[in-house]
């Protein structure tokens, strides 16, 4: 045990000071708890039944050895579903694994062995997938976890001076000069250290997870971009950067810093940007049916989207009588087209 002259010398004294310290201690530790226990256990989101083939199709896929001919099951098993990516060949997304057709921004994880829906990456610290269903609690869980380590680092830091300055070069009141106790500075440089490391190191997450919200892509959108019917689209998800930030946190501010589920849809399908060819066009941004949460979302409107994946010149038969065209001209005589879902 260090010295009662060492103790007395790194002892907070005002009384104030003392009540402001432990409340925000405990305030940012529950809250870091919280938001870490809820990344945890809560349970990736899968995709529902209804991107599952039905058994015959199952069954015909398996026996099928052309790889033609299994797309032309899974064009007819995908006509009905709200699908809006491809894979960079063409191809409708298939899990051979989970034998599910993937809806948007759905990939299968490996060490999970499931297909996740909006899946970010697999996290070895929380031990869990992080996607659309807990995506905001990692989020929060890095923003207290930098709160913290910060706080500890800053709250320390003035008596990891006084170890290497006061105390060593001149006598001060309660601690005589060259008297420290080694194990008392080891714990204070040891403390220091740590959490100004932790701090750095979850910053740069932190503030890369920040950008990919703004942005609204997940880290594998950020490394390979999603193939729409019209080609690769990095912003393809891109709303606008208050709307990016309401698909992940809400609508509702007042529930922002909590460790809450109130992230915008269903995880099966998100609202899309168009660009046009013309450069100098506004984006078009596609809705489907208004935000609610997972348990609340019912599985039958499924049934009635319709795919864009599907209007192509080979499989015009599936959606032709749902889609409209609207015409805009310009001041010359050019025109340009915009293909836009009809919401009937």
């Amino acid at each position: 045990m260090a010295p009662t002259h060492v103790l007395r010398c790194f002892t907070i004294t005002c009384i104030g000071e003392k009540i402001v310290y432990l409340i925000f201690f405990h305030v940012s530790f529950v809250m870091f708890v919280w938001s870490y226990w809820k990344t945890i256990f809560t349970k990736p989101a899968n995709p529902s039944k209804e991107f599952c083939l039905a058994k015959a199709e199952k069954e015909r896929y398996e026996k099928e050895e052309r790889p033609e001919s299994q797309q032309e099951i899974l064009w007819r098993a995908a006509s009905s579903l709200p699908l809006y990516t491809r894979t960079g060949a063409g191809a409708i997304r298939y899990c051979d694994r989970c034998q599910v057709i993937k809806p948007d921004r759905c990939h299968h994880c490996s060490a999970c062995d499931m297909c996740v829906l909006k899946m970010d990456h697999h996290c070895p610290w929380v031990n869990n997938c992080v996607g659309f269903s807990n995506y905001k609690y990692f989020i929060l869980f890095l923003a207290y976890s930098l709160v913290y380590c910060l706080f500890i680092a800053a709250t320390v830091l003035q008596y990891f001076i006084k170890f290497w300055t006061l105390c060593r070069r001149k006598s001060a009141e309660n601690c005589p000069k060259n008297e420290l106790h080694s194990q008392a500075k080891f714990h204070v440089l040891f403390l220091f250290f740590v959490a100004a490391m932790f701090c750095i190191s979850i910053l740069s997450l932190f503030t890369y997870h920040l950008w990919l919200v703004g942005k609204n892509r997940s880290t594998i959108e950020a490394f390979r971009a999603p193939v729409f019917r019209t080609g690769s689209d990095k912003n393809g998800f891109s709303l606008g950067f208050r709307k990016n930030v309401a698909q992940v946190f809400g609508d509702q501010k007042k529930y922002w810093p909590l460790p809450l589920f109130t992230s915008q849809g269903d995880g099966l399908t998100f609202p899309i940007r168009l660009v046009s060819a013309d450069p100098e066009q506004a984006a078009v941004t596609l809705h489907p049916e208004p935000s609610k949460s997972v348990a609340e979302v019912p599985t039958s409107p499924l049934n009635e989207s319709h795919n864009h994946l599907l209007s192509n010149d080979q499989h015009a038969n599936h959606t032709g009588g749902h889609l409209a065209n609207d015409t805009l001209k310009s001041a010359g005589s050019d025109s340009i087209t915009i293909s836009l879902e009809s919401d009937s």
